[in-house]
C-alpha cells in the first residue's frame, strides 16, 4: 500500500483538531503529502432557499478570508516541522466539495472528524463524514473523540 497523499478536511472544531493527530502522523510516516481543506457551507446550495446573491457573496468573502487565517493557525503544533502541505479553502456542499477536491487531487486517502450532529444542526448539515464515506474514490478514515475525552 502506498499512500502519497492525504486531505484532511476540517471544519477547526474539537473533533477536526483531535483528527488531525492521525492525519499528521499518518502523513509524517509515510511522507505523504497533506492537505488540509476547509469547505465554507453554502446554504443556498445545500438547502435550495433563495438568498440575495449580492449580500451572499460579500458575506462568503469575509468567511473565506477567515478561514485562511484559521488554516494557517490550525494544527500548527502537531504540522510543526513538516513541509509538505497544502491548505486549500471552498464553498458549497461540505461533502461534495470535499469529494470533487479528493478526485481532482488524486487523494489516497481521507481523514475526517466525525461529530454525530443532533436535532437541527443534522437535520440542516446532515452528517459529511457518512457522506465522504459514501461517495469517496479513495479510503476514509473517521475520527471519534473517544467518551472518556469529552
Amino acid at each position: 500500500m502506498e499512500i502519497k497523499s492525504i486531505l484532511f478536511p476540517t471544519d477547526f472544531s474539537e473533533g477536526s483538531a483531535f483528527a488531525l493527530e492521525y492525519a499528521a502522523d499518518l502523513a509524517k510516516r509515510y511522507g505523504a503529502k497533506l492537505y488540509l481543506l476547509n469547505v465554507i457551507y453554502d446554504i443556498a446550495k445545500g438547502s435550495g432557499w433563495y438568498v440575495p446573491h449580492a449580500s451572499m457573496d460579500e458575506l462568503y468573502k469575509d468567511i473565506e478570508k477567515g478561514a485562511k487565517k484559521e488554516l494557517e493557525r490550525f494544527g500548527s503544533e502537531e504540522l510543526r516541522g513538516y513541509k509538505n502541505i497544502e491548505r486549500a479553502t471552498g464553498t458549497g456542499v461540505p461533502h461534495d466539495e470535499i469529494i470533487k477536491f479528493a478526485k481532482k487531487n488524486k487523494i489516497d486517502l481521507i481523514v475526517i472528524g466525525s461529530h454525530s450532529r443532533k436535532g437541527m444542526d443534522r437535520i440542516l448539515f446532515g452528517s459529511t463524514a457518512a457522506n465522504v464515506v459514501r461517495f469517496a474514490p479513495c479510503p476514509v478514515l473517521t475520527v471519534r473523540i473517544p467518551k472518556h475525552q469529552l
